[in-house]
Parts: structure tokens; sequence; C-alpha cells
């Protein structure tokens, strides 16, 4: 990993102030001072020195949020707020107890994404190659969903969903997607991919339109129903291996 990774992952450096501590001699690694900012180091043996102070591997974390209406499954936006703004408003309450090693906000990622007015089950994490694993079509994740619909849903959905449909825009169809009707109009939907809008897009080459849409589930993970709107939680790790089946 470059050092530079390392240090802002671990500590609440900027990459510039990084960069600054570099070239004024503050960095050492094994006690020999740092170059720059893009030298390999082995995070499982090499020790890491800003100013004299250790800088120590946090570790991975696994956070579950039930994400609300009205924001965007991004770092940053520049528009709407996003459900790292949540981690972050509650970050310095949070921290003193259970999330006394969550890593620096900056160095967050968002598993996959939700629609800006989906609400659910939303992955969040500073490890990328789960992250990779769990929203990469090719693993076949599952994700459940509830929806809502304006209007009954047709006699052949369920068909359709199942033999997977081309999309407008969409040179491919849909992988085959899993439709359990549970009144005439509301139902729960599963698909392994994550296209744009993709369960909207699918009721509507049906001619319905989802009014409401909630993610409950992701492999064989379900949303915490003890947290409300805008909370969040650690994943042990049974239950960030339950993502992945």
């Amino acid at each position: 990993m470059r050092l530079d990774r390392f240090i802002g992952n671990h500590s609440e450096y900027t990459r510039t102030q990084i960069h600054r501590l570099i070239k004024s001699r503050c960095v050492r690694v094994n006690d020999i001072l740092a170059k720059s900012p893009s030298v390999k180091i082995k995070t499982e043996s090499d020790v890491i020195t800003v100013d004299k102070h250790v800088i120590r591997d946090r570790g991975n974390v696994y956070l579950m949020l039930n994400k609300p209406v009205g924001y965007v499954s991004a770092t940053v936006d520049a528009d709407h707020p996003t459900v790292i703004d949540l981690i972050a408003d509650n970050h310095n309450a949070l921290t003193p107890t259970t999330f006394e090693h969550l890593p620096p906000i900056a160095s967050l990622q968002v598993v996959g994404r939700l629609d800006i007015d989906t609400t659910g089950l939303i992955l969040i994490t500073n490890d990328g190659q789960w992250n990779h694993k769990v929203s990469a079509p090719n693993t076949k994740c599952q994700k459940r969903y509830r929806a809502e619909l304006a209007q009954a849903i047709a006699d052949d959905a369920k068909a359709r969903f199942a033999e997977g449909m081309q999309l407008k825009g969409e040179n491919k169809n849909t992988q085959a997607a899993e439709l359990k009707i549970l009144s005439p109009n509301t139902a729960e939907v599963a698909i392994c991919e994550g296209k744009y809008h993709q369960v909207k897009r699918m009721f509507a080459a049906t001619g319905n339109k989802v009014v409401a849409l909630h993610r409950f589930a992701i492999g064989q993970l379900e949303l915490d129903n003890t947290l409300a709107p805008g909370q969040y939680r650690l994943l042990d790790e049974h239950e960030t291996n339950l993502t992945l089946t």
C-alpha cells in the first residue's frame, strides 16, 4: 500500500497535509525518513511515524445504515446531503463508545447505491475489496427490495421479471429477477444487478410506477429493524459474510 494512503486511512490527516509532512521530513518508515508519498509499505510489519507518533492500522470497518429519503449514496455531493454526512454528523457523539475505532470519515466508501428517494439498507466500509465483492454484478450478490406501486401489478410481471427484460437505453436484457407479489399494489423484488433506477424501470416496462421503494436485504444480511432512518451500526464478522451468500 502507498504510504500516503495508509496514513490517510488511519489518521485524521488530509492528503495535502500528508504530502507536506513528508516534504518537511516528519514522516518515517521503520525509523527511516520517507522521501515520497508513493513509497510502498508493508502494512503488517512496517512501523509508520508522523512527528514521532506511530500511525496504527485501525483495521477494516463495516457499517449498516438505514438510509432515509433525501440522501444520496455518495461520499460528497454539491447539491444534496450524503449518507456519509449521516456518519459524520453522529461520529463525535458515538466514537467514545461503540465507534471507538471508526476510521477517518474520508476513508469511508459507499457500497453500491440507492436512489435519493429510496430508503433502507446501505453498507459503508473502508474495505475496497469487500465493497467490490458485494456490489459487482458478476458476484451475484442479491439485493432485495419492497416496492409500492401506483397501480395493480400486471399479471405477466412475475414472468417478465424472471425472464429478464430490455430496458430503455440498455443493450442487454436484465438478469433474471425474482418478483413476489404481496398484495395488488405491493411486491418484493430480488435482483443481482445495480443498473440505474433498475427496479423502477423494470416496473415502468410493465406499465406501472413505483411510488415507494425500500431495500431490506443484501445477500442474507437483513436491515436491523431497530435502526431508525438515519441510524447506523457496526457489522460483526458473521454479518459481513452474510452479504456474500
